[in-house]
């Protein structure tokens, strides 16, 4: 926008100084013209009034004036008798064009003769000052397009700086923060588009805190049917049929959950999460580290001492890793190491030495898909990603990135956002 009217306020001003300026130029050549033909002609009356003292004697050559008489002698400067100077001497006054410039041919009528003073005007003579005066309409004009253009940017900026306001609050709704509002400002076209923004971000708002009452509602009616299934589980003859089925409603109970999770999260976030990414995965290792220690399963963890700021949850981040370190824990041997690493980037993972996961095997039913599927939601829902990966102990390593929100790593966390 600021481009267009630049371009248009330069086109106006171009047109508008030379509509101006071109007048005055020429007007002011005409004018100087006008000026040394006066003085000429006033130097020729002049000349022609010491005539008679000049019949016998001479005139100076001053380069300009020359005196034809009526006995055909020539005083002053040389010039030849053109036609012009035959039409001078039946007593005629004019100015005439010639080469080099213009002459200005007073005819003198008396009784020993008529004569002719003329007067050369050169081009030089006839426009002195002109290019001059020229220049300094040249820079005037100048001046006043870029003053035209500094206005044009300020009054650009002005009408800009609400469009990119109502960008910005765009942009936050995208991003998820339901509290992002914009305070009208600008051309009253403008002012309305921000109003209407602010109404549909209400709106919205509310819609989304509807569906997820109705989601919870959801949720939790479907507790008891869940629970009398249990009851039915633990109460039939065949053990093997028995536990595939308690597996299936662990999985589904899981699903459950984390729906009503999801639905008493907050619609409406004033700043963006923030957590240590090493302080809440030290938690879970302390809590995964009991039943660790109860099975005899070796659990290890490597965190660095130093926060490691995310743009994340903690609630969110305990949930990626407690389904995370379950799915280690359930898929592999008893026996079987399991690692946690925390990253100063930003990355984290927990990897296992079991038999191993294909991408294919983590999203088939009834395996650990449905617990990495929670977490990638989970980790996509706070700006990350988790990524299925071999791991150097010969099991899987499951990869959380998130994006940093450390003062010393901002660059870092807005370079991730882009990638989003």
């Amino acid at each position: 926008m600021r481009r267009q009217l630049a371009g248009l306020v330069a086109a106006i001003t171009s047109l508008v100084l030379i509509a101006f300026l071109a007048p005055i130029a020429l007007l002011l050549r005409s004018e100087a013209a006008e000026r040394a033909i006066s003085v000429a002609t006033l130097d020729a009356q002049s000349t022609a009034q010491q005539l008679p003292g000049l019949v016998n004697g001479s005139l100076p050559d001053d380069g300009r004036t020359t005196v034809f008489l009526a006995n055909g002698k020539v005083l002053g400067t040389p010039a030849a008798k053109s036609p012009s100077v035959e039409l001078a001497l039946r007593g005629e006054s004019f100015v005439a064009e010639t080469t080099g410039g213009r002459e200005v041919m007073l005819g003198v009528v008396s009784t020993d003769g008529n004569a002719v003073v003329r007067v050369f005007i050169a081009n030089s003579a006839l426009y002195a000052g002109v290019t001059r005066t020229w220049a300094l309409l040249a820079l005037l004009g100048v001046t006043l397009f870029v003053l035209g253009m500094v206005v044009a940017d300020r009054i650009g900026r002005r009408m800009v700086a609400p469009v990119l306001a109502l960008a910005g609050t765009a942009d936050r709704l995208r991003r998820g923060d339901m509290s992002a509002r914009t305070v009208p400002a600008g051309p009253p076209e403008v002012q309305q588009v921000g109003r209407e923004l602010n109404q549909l971000a209400d709106r919205i708002d509310e819609l989304l805190s509807t569906a997820r009452a109705e989601a919870a509602d959801l949720a939790h009616r479907l507790r008891t049917p869940l629970t009398a299934l249990r009851l039915d589980i633990d109460g039939l003859r065949d053990p093997q049929e028995a536990a595939r089925l308690a597996d299936s409603l662990r999985d589904l109970t899981v699903e459950v959950d984390e729906l009503i999770r999801t639905a008493r999260r907050p619609v409406r976030s004033g700043a963006a999460p923030a957590a240590d990414l090493a302080v809440v995965a030290r938690e879970r290792l302390t809590f995964w580290s009991a039943l660790a220690e109860d099975i005899g399963r070796p659990l290890t963890g490597e965190i660095p001492e130093r926060q490691v700021i995310v743009r994340a949850g903690a609630d969110d981040l305990g949930a990626v890793f407690d389904v995370l370190l379950d799915n280690a824990f359930r898929h592999t041997p008893t026996d079987s190491a399991v690692r946690l690493v925390v990253q100063e980037d930003g990355q984290a993972w927990v990897e296992d030495a079991g038999q191993g996961l294909s991408p294919a095997a983590a999203t088939a039913p009834g395996t650990t898909g449905l617990g990495l599927d929670i977490a990638r939601r989970t980790a996509a829902a706070s700006g990350g990603s988790l990524h299925l990966e071999d791991s150097p102990l010969g099991g899987v390593r499951a990869r959380l990135v998130t994006p940093l929100l450390g003062e010393a790593a901002l660059v870092a966390g807005h370079d991730q956002d882009g990638d989003e």
